[in-house]
């Protein structure tokens, strides 16, 4: 049995048997080679495997992962699936499959696109076989699921036209007729569409109306089996499992059909016809332990059964016709009450107000008899007519209930989100039903919100997101309180008190909490309109971490936490066990911080100012404590709870960059509370509905014909290359005047229609596309070098300026940038065309990261626009490469010191006048002097000029009256050659001092303003034209801005695939509407939804919610049309080719071919890219220390001896970065660069070690790349994470993986076939040093070192270096030589 020894020595399990079967039956049957050879279609197999593979152990999601891995489906479940003759396994195993890609997140209807005409019957028998008896519940629950699949991809034709036959009008054939006619009344077109549809269908075959009635009655019938299938779970005892989860799995189905409109406009009437809510509502499960999270999603399926939206126009009701819908259902009641039921006369006759709350209609009802509640539901519709004898058909709690669900007034859902506390509390964070623990597989079911493409109204977009928001930032700060609390030690000491044995970075021990301050509730709030307390602590730590304490900033959240231990001193944390008894923890509670009091015990003011310094080690915070919760808690305490706020011990801080949640849910509470006005043209499609293009600028009417695309192009054959289907015509002959910058309008004539046309002619287009250009010269702007304007150098190609124009126009421009196509210079372009096209308009660019803001920046510095009307929010200024500030504090300073310097400028203007007095004072000052003695002696040589009979050349510089001032300028001023070129010069010179004053005109509001706060606040609401931030600070000052009066017009996103949904819709909000008139004008999306998403931490929230789907993703799938750029300038045309088959057409700039570090070979390798094979090292492949947290020692090692080779060879060592997929194996590649060359000073640590993830938006010129994985491919399935990691190479990119795993894994075949295709073992030439001399096309002359595997690399390395360290001594003058750790053996390290 030696043989069947598993890598660690053990026998190989069972499953790992298994395994191997599946693996040899898809060789032998489905694999790539077995269909090359003909292998045959037999059903047995697909019965066998259902039934041994997947029945017999209960669907176990290992057999399903391999089957699906297999490509079972793509490669023979689908092609050979006939809807005549394929068995029932065939039909379970595929819907198994579907269900399977989507858990795994891997396209689902790839192989159904590619082969259609079988879909509508299968979709059809999927229908059928969950309406069968004879099929379980577990296979039931399997259709259910895939059925949710489908009601989720609405956008896929093939699936939407299944799915809409199941929810058209046609459906209300099932509602009670009463109920029909009443929805009838108040939608007359629709009778009259219901009737022509019943018209036409009696006109059918009988088979075809068979199949349409089956259709229409089909969710009715599911809904009756669900109904069925709850009440078959008994209130105590026993039930069947398969059960409950199918009930579960039923509600999430209702919750997906009513959370899309199409989907819930004629489907809620038959819901509510049902009454699924209040049966559910009422039913054993719901009321059993075992039914919790059935309750929960029960919750979320009444929030939207009670959704305020009118679901015929898809408008969202406002408040008066919430409140006018109520009172038309209770005065119906009371109608038939006061008709029909004597006894209810006095209930009939009362107000609503008095009798519509819970406890009152109940008191009215309950001494009915059942079947007299029956008869008032059936008149009000809500049931089927009673006969007599049939007093008992409904109980009567069932008959209140349905009653009393029906016409109780409720609160709104404003009101319920304006009174829920932000910060999360010990109850909410560690309850896993609310906030699942890290990693969730994908099969459960959550009671969670999920983002998919369409909300019913701007209310569900944003409750959505908030309920997401709030408790992903949940998961995320239970993390931060379990490290930080178990780092502490808390122990209990002799006396009771708690005693702290650790300590924590970011956890500090409170010595005292004072509430000061408890404000008035504000009218109609029952809650304080803020709390506030002083928090005391004694910061003896150590100075760095004493800085970070003091340099806590305003609006930063902080935790407090009582922590009341049972554990004695010295008892061991340990990480397996639960959290809570161990520690003690009691409380939780958020607060906000205001600022660090002085000594005399005020808030010191953030600024520009130096902040004071405190002698000693005790700090008091004033803290901001959340209203709602602290109302809540002393509700508590008067009924007899403990005082929390007497009881902290302990606060918590975070990490700047994690801590803006607070921030964000309070800026999406004020959107609900905001009449939030979208622009108009953009409503529509932020909700997922119209037609996608409907604010593409070719479709809206305020396009503007004519504009100047000031230094775009770089010639006049730049501008006919750039719009080849155009033809060029410009408003001169003149060729010496066809030089840019050009005014362009775009004409398209309509053309005649030809009535004769030869056979075989195709039709001419019935347009002709003309471009009208204009050349205009620049006016010139003085005599001094830097008044020249600073130009584009780009040849823009002819996407990049298709992108240039739609951003140009008004409307939603989304251009898709793959890996190195120049995204951010056309988003410079643009934003550089709109400032000089617009002056007045304001632009607000925002990005993910702070690095994506700041080579933005960098990129405008360098074009001709005025760095006064740039301004850079937020903390990431820092890090610009530029010693100019661009942040709020260091454009006031800049304007300051721009003030002084025009200041003597002005002097200087004065003193060449040789005017007395003191006028360079003040920009007052300046303004009078510019009146009366500057612009009065400029009109006086205008004058002077117009009068010359002569267009005399001197007379110019005679008559020039700022002669002696421009003496500082370039000599002479005047050429004397031409008299027009004299006179320009002087226009340029004037138009120079005249921009001195206009200056100091703006600036003059710096004299009044005396606050740094003031001046700050002036720049960003007057002075700037362009500014920038970072969603995440766009969501944390939203209130801040929209106080001081924020105001922009056009919005460009970098990144914007990155960025997650709510974060990328706060910033158009950023202003509040002007008269109900959102004045956006212009929305630029630029992004990459190929590479990865926003980073969510918590898998649940990333694949059951979708959370991690941006905005701009969401609207690619809408169909919402993309400027896709075609040409990367960034990596070698052959590395290129390993992620270029994911975009539509993406080619090579000319310089990536000709361009000599692209046309030379990387010295020491004979190949430019390679994947290179590694095998397990003494047994051993990826291992897992901990949970999630992968390693491969081989693959550690391999990468590491590679980089030291390279550095040997001569490489930088900052032109190579080392990246894996996993964050263990960042950790070990880290330690072995440690252990064997970071301090050597000949080798040292490559630029960077990290994982993909992180590296997106970066790129380096050679890349070693580990994937770590030998067992499953793991999340590297995901092709977004492929694509970005092929894609950050320049000239070198060497992966080092398990061949034979990633090889097969179908989603990544375009990738791996063309890796695959050179030899698997790395390929040396040892011989070649950096820089090389070989070009990239030149046969290797000798022979190369073909390395086995990891050992003999590392003993080459290891060799390598003891040939060459003398050489390298003498050459860096080093006298004793570093030696290095011996390479790894094998057998033992």
């Amino acid at each position: 049995m030696s043989s069947l020894k598993g890598p660690k020595g053990h026998s190989l399990t069972v499953e790992q048997i298994q395994e191997d079967r599946i693996t040899q039956l898809a060789a032998q049957f489905w694999s790539a080679t077995a269909i090359k050879n003909g292998s045959s279609f037999k059903s047995e197999i697909i019965e066998d495997i259902f039934r041994k593979e997947l029945l017999d152990t209960n669907f176990s999601t290992k057999r399903v992962m391999m089957l699906e891995f297999s490509q079972y489906l793509e490669n023979y479940l689908w092609p050979n699936y006939d809807p005549d003759r394929s068995v029932h396994a065939h039909l379970m195993s595929v819907a198994l499959m579907v269900n399977e890609k989507f858990r795994e997140r891997v396209p689902p209807w790839d192989c159904f696109k590619a082969k259609p005409e079988h879909f509508p019957r299968f979709f059809h028998k999927v229908m059928s076989t969950t309406l069968q008896e004879v099929v379980s519940l577990q296979e039931q629950a399997v259709l259910i699921i895939f059925l949710i699949h489908c009601f989720n991809s609405l956008e896929m034709d093939l699936i939407r036209e299944q799915v809409q036959r199941l929810v058209s009008l046609p459906i209300w054939m099932n509602l009670l007729a009463g109920r029909r006619e009443e929805l009838f009344k108040g939608n007359p077109k629709y009778r009259k569409f219901y009737n022509l549809i019943k018209k036409n269908d009696s006109k059918l075959p009988a088979d075809v109306q068979e199949k349409l009635k089956f259709e229409r009655e089909f969710l009715h019938k599911l809904l009756q089996k669900f109904l069925s299938v709850l009440q078959s779970v008994p209130a105590t005892g026993k039930f069947n499992p398969s059960a409950v989860s199918y009930c579960e799995r039923f509600l999430e189905l209702l919750i997906d059909i009513e959370g899309q409109l199409p989907t819930r406009r004629f489907f809620h009437a038959l819901m509510e016809d049902c009454h699924v809510v209040v049966i559910s509502h009422l039913s054993a499960l719901a009321k059993r332990p075992e039914g919790k999270l059935f309750t929960e999603l029960l919750d979320m399926l009444k929030v939207y059964a009670e959704f305020e939206i009118d679901e015929q126009t898809g408008e969202a009701l406002t408040v008066h016709d919430r409140i006018d819908l109520h009172y038309d259902r209770v005065l119906a009641l009371q109608k038939v009450a006061f008709k029909h039921f004597p006894e209810l006369h006095k209930f009939a006759i009362a107000n609503v107000g008095s009798v519509d709350s819970r406890e009152s209609l109940l008191k009215n009802f309950k001494s009915l008899s059942n079947f007299e509640l029956h008869k008032l539901l059936s008149l009000r519709n809500l049931l089927p007519t009673p006969e007599e004898g049939q007093e008992n058909k409904y109980d009567k709690e069932f008959l209140l209930e349905l009653l009393v669900s029906r016409h109780e007034r409720r609160p709104s859902q404003q009101e319920r989100i304006n009174e829920m506390p932000l910060y999360p509390i010990e109850d909410v964070i560690w309850d896993e039903n609310i906030v699942p623990y890290e990693y969730y597989s994908g099969e459960g079911c959550l009671a969670l919100s999920k983002l998919n493409l369409q909300f019913l109204t701007l209310h569900d977009y944003l409750l959505k997101n908030f309920n997401l928001f709030r408790l992903e930032s949940t998961y995320e700060i239970r993390q931060d309180i379990e490290d930080a609390v178990s780092h502490l030690k808390p122990w209990r000491a002799e006396d009771g008190s708690c005693y702290f044995g650790g300590w924590a970075r970011m956890a500090h021990s409170i010595v005292s909490l004072n509430v000061v301050e408890v404000a008035k509730p504000r009218v109609g709030e029952s809650h304080p309109a803020q709390v506030r307390a002083d928090i005391t602590v004694t910061l003896s730590v150590l100075p760095s971490i004493k800085a970070e304490w003091e340099s806590m900033r305003k609006h930063d959240v902080a935790f407090l936490i009582t922590l009341q231990p049972t554990s004695s001193i010295g008892t061991k944390y340990n990480y397996k066990q639960p959290f809570i008894p161990q520690v003690g923890l009691k409380y939780v509670r958020g607060c906000e911080i205001e600022g660090m009091l002085d000594e005399e015990g005020k808030v010191i003011e953030e600024g520009p100012d130096p902040k004071p310094e405190l002698p000693g080690d005790t700090r008091t915070y004033r803290v901001w404590l959340d209203p709602n919760q602290y109302q809540q808690d002393m509700v508590n305490t008067v009924n007899g709870a403990e005082d929390v706020y007497e009881t902290f011990n302990v606060i918590m801080r975070r990490k700047p960059k994690e801590n803006n949640f607070k921030a964000v849910l309070e800026t999406i509470r004020d959107l609900m509370n905001t009449e939030c006005v979208v622009p108009d043209w953009l409503h529509d499609l932020i909700l997922g509905y119209g037609s996608p293009d409907a604010a593409h600028y070719t479709k809206l009417k305020n396009c503007i014909p004519k504009l100047d695309w000031n230094d775009t192009f770089l010639s006049i054959d730049h501008l006919r290359a750039s719009f080849p289907d155009y033809k060029t015509e410009m408003t001169t002959n003149d060729q010496s005047k066809h030089v840019p910058p050009f005014r362009m309008e775009f004409v398209e004539d309509e053309m005649p229609k030809s009535s004769k046309r030869k056979e075989g002619e195709e039709e001419p287009s019935s347009s002709q596309k003309r471009i009208i250009a204009e050349p205009h010269t620049i006016p010139n702007r003085g005599p001094y070098p830097y008044n020249q304007p600073k130009k584009n150098q780009i040849p823009f190609t002819p996407t990049q300026i298709e992108a240039i124009r739609a951003g140009m126009q008004p409307g939603l421009t989304m251009v898709v940038g793959p890996p190195g196509t120049g995204k951010t210079d056309v988003a410079v372009q643009i934003i550089s065309n709109i400032y000089h096209n617009f002056p007045d308009q304001r632009t607000l660019i925002v990005t993910h990261s702070n690095q994506a803001l700041n080579q933005l920046f960098e990129k405008i510095m360098a074009l001709d626009i005025d760095e006064r009307h740039l301004l850079r929010l937020g903390h990431g200024e820092e890090a610009l490469e530029t010693e100019k500030d661009f942040s709020r504090y260091g454009r006031v300073n800049y304007v300051l010191a721009q003030r002084l310097e025009l200041l003597e400028e002005v002097e200087r203007l004065q003193n060449s006048f040789g005017v007395p007095g003191d006028v360079s004072y003040t920009c007052e000052t300046a303004g009078y002097f510019y009146l009366y003695q500057v612009l009065a002696r400029w009109e006086e040589f205008e004058s002077k000029i117009r009068k010359l009979k002569e267009k005399n050349v001197e007379k110019i510089q005679e008559f020039f009256p700022f002669l002696k001032f421009f003496e500082n300028a370039p000599q002479p001023l005047f050429r004397g050659r031409t008299f027009e070129e004299d006179m320009d010069i002087a226009e340029g010179c004037f138009r120079h001092i005249k921009k001195i004053f206009t200056q100091l005109e703006e600036f003059r509001a710096f004299e009044l303003l005396r606050s740094g706060a003031e001046r700050a606040d002036y720049l960003l609401v007057k002075e700037a034209k362009i500014i920038a931030m970072t969603c995440t600070h766009a969501a944390l000052k939203r209130r801040d801005l929209v106080q001081v009066g924020f105001k922009f017009d056009n919005i460009l996103m970098e990144e914007a695939a990155q960025i997650l949904e709510i974060e990328t819709f706060i910033p158009l909000l950023l202003q509040n509407p002007e008269d109900n008139i959102n004045r956006l004008k212009r929305w630029i999306m630029i992004g990459d939804h190929h590479q990865l998403p926003p980073v969510i931490k918590n898998m649940a929230f990333q694949k059951f919610s979708n959370m991690e789907q941006s905005l701009f993703t969401r609207l690619v799938r809408l169909g919402v049309p993309t400027v896709d750029l075609d040409a990367q300038g960034r990596a070698r045309a052959s590395i290129a080719n390993l992620y270029n088959w994911r975009y539509k057409k993406l080619g090579n700039l000319p310089h990536v071919l000709i361009q000599p570090e692209y046309q030379t070979a990387n010295p020491g390798f004979v190949f430019d890219f390679q994947l290179v094979d590694v095998q397990d090292f003494n047994g051993v492949g990826e291992s897992e220390p901990n949970p999630y947290f992968y390693q491969n020692l081989a693959e550690a090692e391999y990468v590491v001896a590679v980089f030291m080779y390279m550095r040997l060879q001569g490489y930088p060592a900052d032109k190579i970065s080392i990246l894996t997929t996993y964050n263990g194996q960042k950790h070990l590649i880290r330690d072995v660069i440690h252990q064997r060359c970071a301090k050597n000073p000949f080798i040292g640590r490559p630029n960077s070690v990290t994982t993909v993830d992180r590296y997106q938006g970066q790129q380096n010129d050679y890349i070693l790349l580990s994937l770590v994985r030998t067992r499953t491919v793991g999340h590297l399935r995901d092709v977004r994470r492929l694509v970005v990691a092929m894609s950050r190479a320049r000239l070198g990119l060497y992966v080092f993986a398990r061949v034979s795993l990633f090889s097969n894994c179908f989603e990544l075949t375009p990738a791996f076939n063309r890796l695959i295709a050179r030899p698997l073992k790395l390929h040396l030439l040892p011989s070649e040093t950096y820089p090389s001399k070989r070009k990239m096309n030149e046969e290797v002359s000798i022979a190369p070192m073909v390395v086995e595997d990891m050992p003999q690399m590392a003993q080459f390395v290891y060799d390598l270096y003891s040939s060459r360290v003398d050489y390298l001594m003498r050459q860096a003058n080093i006298q004793e030589a570093t030696k290095l750790v011996n390479p790894p053996k094998k057998g033992g390290k």
